[in-house]
């Protein structure tokens, strides 16, 4: 619900509509007197304010500036902390290792990534997005040169505690970028493109670490990633101005009501970068909403740009230090919340089937019958980022042209749920993908069937599953979407960290097949809750109607 309506005016629309308006439920059409700003003949939710700072009313330049550096960031610092599985015979030449050990440097990695947004994110919400991104992408700047100096096992399994702390923000800010810049029938297709970019990344990663590894060593390839972060933290210095904007709550228009006189109100208004101070008076009529009226409603919507202030390099908070515990507990408490657990689970394990071929490539293809080196390993991973870009190219298109469907029949009401019909296919595919790679791996089919086929169904899974529970999620509990994917990261990290430490002694004791398909079976699992929360999504969400999340 992220209209602003008042009180009275919620009770209006509800009436008149003959539907219960819950958090998550949009209104896309006009409704008797009650009309909205458009695009098109489109409602755009959230409505955007008449101030030409305000993110939703950029014009493209800057809307696409702001996704190209955040996209940059998830991709840059993603790219370092899986790139290990082709270099892992060097590594443990160097460091005069073992198999079980050096996949730890991965498995950490991970762990620490998970849990560091406990602190980027608090920061995020307190200070802004733009000053964690800076941060974070010296934070691995400082990781990658530690890396590529490291002489000693327990040197370089610290540059990994590093870089684990500095990726966090990938894993988490982009998503609330993208709610900050971008409208709500924008989303699925943006919340995908993030997906496969920063899954692309821990693709892309193997694909040039192998190559490199072989021919010009492997500390190469970390001087590779210096430059790699050095170049996107400039983008993010001139291009990436701050997002995070201020939209009043009802319940402060109602404060404001009670507490204002016309003259400040409309004063306190302005200042609070809120669009219409008519909106405080639900018996107001709203004007026809003409291609003209609206154009007077928001003159600048799509032609506005960033101020000064939103280049500066943090956003000042009168209660940084409350701001920051209450981040810090919203997550945790969010795992309380149906929707965000499922979100969790199906974004964790879909993760997990990718995370599979990541640590077991090595194993299975440096052996016979295959006895591939690491240039042609890494190479392999090209089929999950083709896989990972079919799913760019349908689930994100696809979820929305669902929900837009399915709005029309429902009288201009979107449900949050009804995204979740677009999980079917893609549960078909990850089913498929991973008996073809279990069972190839186990019988030692040809490398083509399992790469081509078995690798790019993975690929386009693991874009499309994250994606689509995860923007059911954000559209379900807008206010803390970055909170959400700390949830999910939590989930996801603590659950990959724990597979890398049982998986390598599980393939090698018990065969490919027994840990692959119960991967793939809680996989199947978590997506088929998708089939309860589509009949039962809204009555989960009528249970946290009055949460303070709403107010955040």
């Amino acid at each position: 619900m992220e209209m602003n309506y008042d009180e009275n005016t919620l009770r209006q629309l509800e009436q008149e509509l003959n539907v219960q308006i819950l958090p998550g439920t949009e209104v896309m059409a006009d409704v008797g007197t009650h009309h909205f700003v458009k695009a098109s003949d489109r409602v755009l939710v959230p409505q955007p304010s008449n101030d030409p700072h305000d993110p939703l009313n950029w014009n493209k330049f800057w809307k696409f500036s702001a996704m190209t550096c955040a996209t940059t960031v998830s991709f840059t610092q993603g790219f370092g902390p899986l790139a290990l599985a082709p270099m892992f015979p060097q590594l443990i030449e160097a460091f005069d290792s073992n198999l079980t050990d050096v996949v730890q440097f991965t498995g950490i990695a991970i762990l620490v990534l998970g849990f560091s947004n406990f602190i980027w994110v608090p920061l995020s919400t307190s200070f802004g997005r733009r000053p964690v991104y800076l941060l974070s992408t010296l934070v691995c700047f400082g990781s990658a040169i530690w890396r590529a100096k490291a002489q000693s096992y327990g040197s370089f399994m610290g540059a990994c505690v590093l870089n684990g702390i500095g990726a966090g923000p990938a894993e988490t800010i982009q998503p609330s970028v993208i709610a900050d810049i971008m409208f709500l029938h924008e989303r699925g297709t943006y919340n995908t493109l993030y997906f496969v970019f920063y899954f692309g990344s821990l693709m892309v990663g193997p694909i040039i670490a192998g190559p490199m590894a072989s021919t010009v060593g492997w500390r190469n390839f970390w001087w590779l990633y210096v430059a790699m972060l050095g170049v996107t933290f400039f983008m993010v210095l001139f291009g990436f101005p701050e997002t995070k904007w201020h939209r009043m709550h009802p319940d402060e228009l109602r404060a404001l009501e009670a507490s204002s006189d016309p003259s400040s109100k409309e004063q306190f208004t302005i200042d609070t970068k809120d669009n219409d101070p008519e909106k405080v008076d639900s018996s107001a009529s709203m004007p026809d909403l003409s291609h003209t009226a609206t154009s007077q409603r928001d003159p600048y919507l799509g032609k506005g740009t960033p101020s000064k202030q939103q280049f500066k390099l943090f956003q000042p908070n009168a209660n940084p230090f409350k701001s920051i515990l209450i981040d810090i507990w919203v997550p945790w408490k969010l795992f309380a919340f149906p929707i965000v657990e499922f979100a969790s689970f199906v974004v964790s394990w879909s993760a997990s089937s990718f995370l599979t071929l990541n640590l077991t490539q090595s194993q299975v293809f440096a052996a016979p019958p295959y006895n591939f080196g690491s240039t042609v390993i890494g190479f392999t991973n090209f089929a999950v980022l083709v896989g990972a870009l079919i799913g760019l190219f349908t689930a994100g298109p696809l979820s929305d042209w669902i929900s837009m469907r399915a709005t029309k029949r429902n009288n201009g009401i979107r449900e949050p749920e009804m995204r979740l019909p677009t999980m079917i296919p893609y549960v078909l595919i990850m089913i498929l993908g991973n008996f073809i790679v279990a069972f190839g791996y186990q019988h030692g089919w040809s490398w083509k069937v399992i790469v081509i086929i078995g690798y790019t169904c993975a690929g386009i899974q693991v874009a499309a599953l994250p994606a689509i529970s995860s923007t059911y999620a954000v559209d379900s509990y807008k206010p803390v979407s970055g909170s959400i994917f700390v949830s999910v990261t939590v989930n996801k990290n603590v659950w990959g960290y724990g597979f890398s430490k049982f998986i390598t002694p599980w393939t090698i004791a018990s065969g490919y097949v027994p840990a692959i398909m119960t991967n793939m079976s809680l996989i199947t699992l978590w997506c088929l809750f998708g089939i309860v929360f589509f009949y039962y999504g809204k009555t989960f969400r009528s249970w946290s109607r009055d949460s303070k999340v709403h107010r955040m």
